[in-house]
């Protein structure tokens, strides 16, 4: 227990001695699709969940070809962290990605290496990606994202998300797959036509 409560405070006291100089807490994420969509399509997602890396291949992607043009598609994290051990850095490594403007993209390399994830891994794809290694490591290293990664899952929380992936079309959870989601989107676009 003592060893444990030591390395916690040593963890602890070195992220409070990384420089933040130039790193934000915010998210500087945006959406996929249009940015002013009408429809708005929310997922709520682990990067080391094995269902979320596959709904991102079989229903985000398809979704997106489909009505790329009509949803704002936003991600928000709800790391699983009882079973999955590098979802919180992973979700904050991303928000690091996000400040470089690669937010996306360090998704999808997470996504299509997740059997991979480690931390070592979190900075390889960094590299690959074409980040600023230093930055994002300072970034990733400071935790300072941390609390933007967990006013997310709250949001989840409040919401009823329980598990990942979880969907939302304006604001109305939809389960999973391709062809709810569709219909979903169809019909908040037919329901705000009716309205014209």
């Amino acid at each position: 227990m003592l060893k444990l409560l030591s390395a916690l405070l040593g963890s602890l006291l070195l992220a409070a001695c990384v420089d933040t100089t130039g790193l934000s807490a915010e998210s500087s994420r945006g959406p996929r699709g249009n940015p002013n969509g009408a429809v708005l399509v929310t997922e709520y997602g682990d990067l080391q969940c094995p269902a979320c890396q596959s709904a991102h291949e079989g229903v985000n992607k398809p979704l997106l070809e489909k009505y790329g043009n009509q949803v704002r598609f936003e991600f928000m994290h709800f790391p699983l962290q009882s079973i999955h051990r590098y979802a919180l850095e992973a979700a904050q490594a991303s928000e690091c990605a996000a400040d470089q403007g690669k937010f996306w993209e360090f998704v999808d390399t997470a996504y299509e290496r997740q059997k991979e994830l480690s931390s070592p891994a979190l900075r390889q794809w960094a590299a690959l990606i074409g980040l600023d290694g230093t930055l994002f490591d300072r970034c990733v290293k400071s935790k300072i994202k941390k609390e933007t990664v967990l006013e997310d899952y709250e949001k989840g929380v409040a919401l009823g998300v329980t598990g990942t992936p979880t969907y939302f079309v304006n604001g109305i959870k939809v389960k999973a797959g391709f062809d709810t989601l569709s219909k979903a989107i169809d019909d908040a676009t037919k329901g705000m036509m009716q309205k014209l």
